[in-house]
């Protein structure tokens, strides 16, 4: 990825004055540039936070150091993954590191997706009104796919809606997949993997209805996850302002970057790579006029948002998870 990201930035710079780059980049505004690192930092910390509300009365001694790790390596996997698939798996890993039984952790990640998906969806629906005409006229085709993006975020969150709130279904439909598995395995193993999934499918189940029936605590994750997502929509307004480009309307800003948010999970290469950098481009040249500021916010937006969590991600999986204490009861 960082190959192809690299190749990226060469195809950008190929038409631009290195000399101007050069010059714009040390004439930046560097507190502007604090503030937006800020923003990305504030967007994985209050992931953090997500997941720390959610263990709290489950296991309070889940600790805050492995709650704050799960952010990165989510943003690790999800950058090296075809559409961002990486992330969960590598969350549940994290979670079970930490002492966390499987079906607990399975259903607090898909707890946390649903609200994150609902967030996004609720950002998008406004951000098209304020947004998709300028989208429209800039990116013609392409603002089709953001259409095409909004139906495939909505169907996840109506496909984990059906599971959590169609239990009977979803253990028929656990069974009948898992069938074809038996052609291939003695008996006796596939009855053990049967019976042990559904014990998982049942301990899944049962912590969502825990986790449902806490409705102060879902609206706390919800302000929490919107607030994250403000933060990480309003990082081009401050790169801009660093490069010196005021006089721009904030809510448009942050309304094209959640069309381009959705743009890029329709890309299935890791990243959106390509289509980041293009959508970017063509959607805030309309604010930068130089060429060289408008491929330097490309890189420096394309670092923050993309780059820097992988990064994190990586020192991340250095860190020693902290192991919870379970009780006899738990045992």
């Amino acid at each position: 990825m960082l190959l192809i990201g690299g190749g990226i930035i060469a195809y950008s710079l190929r038409t631009v004055n290195l000399h101007l780059l050069v010059r714009d980049f040390f004439t930046l505004n560097w507190w502007w540039m604090l503030v937006a690192l800020l923003c990305i930092c504030l967007y994985l910390g209050l992931e953090g936070v997500v997941v720390k509300i959610f263990m709290n009365n489950r296991h309070p001694d889940f600790t805050w150091k492995d709650a704050m790790r799960l952010p990165p390596i989510e943003q690790l996997f999800n950058g090296i993954t075809p559409f961002s698939t990486g992330g969960q798996p590598a969350q549940l890993v994290g979670m079970l590191q930490c002492g966390v039984d499987g079906g607990l952790a399975s259903s607090v990640l898909l707890m946390k997706f649903v609200v994150f998906q609902a967030m996004i969806v609720i950002n998008f629906l406004i951000s098209l009104v304020i947004g998709f005409h300028f989208i429209a006229e800039k990116l013609h085709a392409l603002s089709l796919l953001v259409l095409f993006g909004f139906l495939v975020h909505l169907a996840v969150i109506v496909g984990l809606l059906l599971v959590m709130y169609w239990y009977s279904f979803t253990k028929k439909a656990l069974n009948l997949i898992i069938k074809p598995v038996g052609l291939f395995m003695k008996p006796e193993r596939y009855e053990k993997l049967r019976v042990n999934l559904n014990a998982k499918v049942d301990t899944f189940y049962q912590e969502s209805l825990r986790i449902k029936s806490e409705y102060g605590k879902m609206w706390r994750v919800c302000i929490v996850t919107l607030c994250q997502l403000f933060f990480y929509y309003a990082i081009p307004y401050f790169i801009m302002l660093a490069l010196g480009v005021h006089h721009i309307n904030f809510v448009m800003v942050i309304s094209l970057h959640v069309l381009i948010f959705m743009i890029i999970s329709l890309f299935p290469i890791p990243g959106g790579a390509g289509g980041a950098e293009y959508s970017f481009s063509v959607l805030f040249a309309s604010f930068i006029g130089s060429g060289s500021k408008l491929v330097l916010a490309m890189i420096l937006w394309r670092l923050l948002t993309y780059y820097f969590g992988m990064f994190a991600g990586m020192v991340a999986l250095l860190v020693k998870p902290d192991k919870i204490k379970h009780d006899i009861q738990d045992e």
